[in-house]
């Protein structure tokens, strides 16, 4: 060494230099701070930040976990440093050494926050220069420090063995800082400007940054599928939304979506494929397979809150533990020294440790819970929609109903008490331990004592099982009554029996109201025991104590009534955790039994792509029963061929099965014998219309993209313009409940529309024209049937017999079989049953007759005579004689 020159080497003056470019840092990254809230103009890097961001995370985060473990390294040994110097002489190398550390400690600190608010929240991706200069200077002062440890070792030189390890730990990280802020680069940065498209007038270069336009439907996702692990820890990841929040009211649009793995789309699957493999050992579900099957569409979550649980128990206990031997070390009693200090610090990260496992423990079980909910509304919502006729009679919507907004909800909210169970006995087990420790054997008392109070739970916990499943029992029956009486309060109204079924309604209500006041009476009287448990265990330990003569010493009184405080949490959960696990057990037997029920068979209908086959549809000897049991079949011998583009009408007197034959193709009947084949996509139109809440536009279009020409068509085809036109809003206008706030007509025909913007290969039309008036039921014959699906495939049921001869081939049914099969001509003097309608027919319209002078017998005769009419000269007939049509509007 040259004279002069042997301060270079000197450990105070090392970490005087590198305390001293810490400021430094910390005042460039405050000004930088301070300069981005100045600045008024804000690049727009939105197109940027989605387009790279996926690429770039697993390097910030790298970057954010190295500056945060150095952070909290520093960290240590400044904690270290300064226990181990308190109470000594403070030289100055050791000043400068412990400044190092804090000042390290608070610039990687602050280098965390600064990279975390400029990627996730501002979206810039490369790293900042500042940050690419200090790494540099970083990894040469930390080889410099590490070459002069070395060089001093060599010279025999006493070196503490932090300054070692914490100069080695510079080394590494600084090199790991370089390699990525400056080696390391995405691809995506580098031929940024070979993807952009030439010709886009949306995106544009300026100032050395690029911007574009983000692509419309883009989801935004929720910034915690991609936080850091210093945004989970403290919920920073919420800062945006909140931030957003406190400047406007949040809309819809506002709120970030789920990730796949957080949502139903993603849970779901998962839960239905555990469900099935379980049913494949035994075919009926069962509460614990259901619940097998929910543990692992959330394992994750569960196993983690499980963890978290442990550690917030065990930190929760650290206090009542080391009290006594705090108490100790006040009174003078010290086993080391700066042992104080050692339980102070333990103190304070027990509770820290404490805090964050509650809070993520919370959190975690709250998602745990909504991912259980949301997938058992899903698996009761789509069992509804497969559900047998026969297993429909079981459960009624309200019903239904109840398992999805009760059952499900219970059972997601005992997400809260999951781990309940397990932690009682650990809790309890810690809870002896540490009375054991300070009182010896009159912890034995407060063993009894506490399994007496839990020995009570098991007469009440059976009082409310019995009470609970009472009172779903009677709600449900409350809400079945209450259902069907709002579905026809119409009729009530007109028959003036409100008060009557209103007495009926508060008859069941009583009923529940006395099976909810048993069961609130039970939860009372549990809490009150249980209420009284700590005070109870604290007067069997201390009368323990006394008669045993065990002295109390302030520091034993001290740490067990701490522990009797903790212990006092999970004894007075308890109650409340046994009627939780009852209630969800309840909830998991209903659920279960509503899943066991029978679905519509899978292979009534083999079905067939479109094009693959001439026929559309075919029945071969078919046999169907609503009743599998019965032995007389709704359907027997059906023997049915219809190509493609044929209309088919089917007739026949009340009750011969022409709903049941349509509700056969469409695979709702259980099939007992024959082959029903279908080729192409159907489309149904009920008799009685069916209109969900919204929009008249909405329940045409029923999730398909607008087309507005083909719009207007079926518009124009089902006479629904003028109707629009007197509508205040259009076909924006809001349709009531079930559509209330339209007539008869007016639902068929936006039926009917519904089902021709749909574009399908088969119609199956059940008596669609009795709800509108002729003229109109005209209109939408020529219109529709002869019209826009003349290329389709349609079956149509109608009373109607004007009707008919526009037919393909005519169906006859009488008692659930086909009697007749033909065109008009053809079947009208070869059978009787046929001529049974049309003579029918005929007499209604010779009743007309005669009230209204001749016309409509004269237009019969002249069909008669000619044998039948062709389907145009039929209707141009029908709307030629408009002077016996009563023009009336839709009812």
């Amino acid at each position: 060494m040259y004279p002069g020159t042997e301060f270079l080497l000197k450990p105070a003056f090392l970490r005087g230099i590198s305390g001293s470019l810490h400021l430094v840092l910390l005042l460039g990254l405050f000004v930088s701070w301070v300069w981005k809230k100045l600045r008024v103009g804000v690049s727009d890097s939105e197109g940027y930040k989605e387009r790279f961001k996926k690429k770039s995370v697993l390097r910030h985060k790298l970057i954010l976990f190295c500056c945060f473990a150095v952070s909290v390294f520093n960290l240590v040994l400044c904690l270290l440093d300064y226990f181990s110097w308190f109470g000594n002489d403070w030289s100055g190398d050791k000043l400068v050494t412990l400044a190092d550390l804090v000042l390290r400690t608070l610039g990687w600190g602050a280098i965390c926050v600064y990279l975390h608010s400029q990627f996730f929240n501002s979206g810039q991706q490369r790293f900042p220069l500042l940050l690419r200069l200090w790494w540099g200077f970083y990894l040469c002062l930390s080889c410099y420090c590490l070459v002069s440890d070395i060089v001093l070792y060599a010279q025999h030189v006493s070196l503490s063995v932090h300054y070692l390890v914490s100069d080695v730990v510079s080394v590494i990280s600084g090199f790991v800082f370089c390699y990525v802020g400056f080696l390391k680069r995405d691809k995506g940065e580098d031929t940024l400007l070979l993807q952009e498209t030439l010709l886009d007038g949306d995106s544009s270069i300026g100032n050395g940054e690029v911007s574009s336009i983000k692509s419309r439907g883009t989801d935004n996702v929720t910034p915690y599928s991609n936080a850091s692990l210093f945004s989970v820890l403290t919920f920073s990841w919420m800062g945006s939304l909140i931030s957003l929040g406190n400047k406007k009211t949040l809309d819809l649009e506002d709120v970030p979506q789920l990730d796949s793995g957080d949502s139903v789309v993603g849970c779901f699957p998962i839960f239905r494929n555990k469900l099935e493999a379980n049913r494949v050992e035994g075919n009926k579900v069962t509460a614990f397979k259901l619940t097998k099957a929910l543990f692992f569409s959330a394992w994750k979550e569960i196993v983690f809150t499980a963890i978290l649980a442990l550690l917030y128990t065990l930190a929760n206990y650290v206090g009542p533990y080391l009290i006594d031997t705090f108490v100790q070390y006040l009174n003078g009693e010290r086993e080391f020294k700066n042992e104080g200090y050692v339980l102070v610090s333990t103190f304070f990260v027990a509770k820290i440790v404490e805090c964050l496992a509650q809070r993520h423990w919370m959190f975690r079980l709250q998602v745990a819970g909504i991912k259980m909910r949301s997938v058992l509304v899903s698996m009761v919502y789509n069992k509804g929609l497969t559900l047998s006729c026969q297993a429909k009679q079981s459960y009624t919507s309200g019903e239904i109903i109840n398992f999805m907004t009760v059952d499900a909800e219970r059972i997601g909210d005992f997400g809260w008490y999951m781990h309940d169970p397990w932690l009682v006995i650990l809790q309890v087990s810690l809870a002896l331990l540490i009375l054991y420790k300070n009182l010896g054997l009159a912890s034995i008392a407060a063993l009894f004592a506490t399994v007496l109070i839990m020995l009570t739970n098991f007469p009440l916990g059976r009082l409310q099982e019995n009470f609970q499943d009472k009172l779903m029992g009677s709600k449900d029956k409350r809400m079945k009554v209450t259902s069907e009486i709002l579905r026809n309060m119409r009729i009530l109204k007109l028959q003036g029996w409100e008060m009557k079924f209103l007495s009926k309604i508060i008859e069941l209500r009583k009923i529940e109201a006395g099976w909810l006041k048993k069961f609130l009476y039970t939860g009372a009287m549990t809490s009150f025991v249980f209420w009284g448990a700590p005070t109870f265990v604290s007067v069997a330990t201390f009368g323990a104590c006394m008669l045993l003569g065990i002295p109390l010493e302030s520091g034993k009184i001290l740490s067990a009534l701490a522990t009797f405080r903790i212990l006092q949490e999970p004894i007075y959960n308890l109650p409340d955790t046994i009627s939780m696990i009852i209630q969800t057990k309840v909830s998991l037997d209903r659920i279960a039994s509503f899943l066991c029920l029978d679905d519509l068979q899978s292979d009534v209908v083999e079905k067939h792509p479109r094009g693959s086959s001439e026929t559309a549809i075919e029945i071969v000897d078919g046999n169907f029963a609503w009743d599998i049991s019965s032995n007389n079949p709704t359907l027997r011998d059906i023997n049915l061929k219809v190509f493609h583009g044929m209309r088919v009408a089917v007739c026949g007197t009340v009750g011969s099965g022409k709903s049941s034959l349509l509700s056969c193709i469409l695979g709702e009947v259980p099939k007992i014998s024959g082959t029903l084949k279908l080729c192409g996509t159907k489309a149904y139109v009920a008799q009685s219309p069916w209109i969900q809440s919204g929009n008249i536009e909405d329940n045409i279009l029923f999730g398909k993209p607008m087309d507005r020409e083909k719009y207007d068509r079926v518009l124009e085809a089902c006479s629904l313009k003028k109707d629009l036109e007197i509508l205040s809003f259009g076909d924006q206008t809001v349709i009531g409940e079930r559509g209330i706030n339209l007539s008869g007509g007016q639902k068929q025909r936006i039926q009917i529309a519904r089902a021709l913007y749909q574009d399908a290969d088969i119609y199956l039309f059940d008596d669609p024209f009795s709800a509108v008036d002729a003229h109109t039921g005209s209109h939408l014959f020529k219109e529709v049937l002869l019209g826009l699906l003349r290329s389709k495939t349609v079956i149509y049921v109608t009373h109607q017999v004007e009707f008919l001869p526009a037919a393909d081939l005519i169906l006859v049914m009488k008692d659930g079989k086909i009697t007749q099969a033909g065109k008009y001509n053809d079947i009208l003097n070869s059978g009787t049953d046929f001529m049974v309608l049309v003579g029918a027919h005929q007499q209604a319209l010779s009743a007309l007759d005669s009230i209204e002078g001749g016309p409509v017998s004269e237009r019969i005769s002249m069909n008669k005579e000619n044998g039948g009419m062709d389907t145009t000269n039929g209707v141009t007939m029908k709307e030629g004689n408009e002077d016996i049509q009563t023009d009336k509007v839709d009812e």
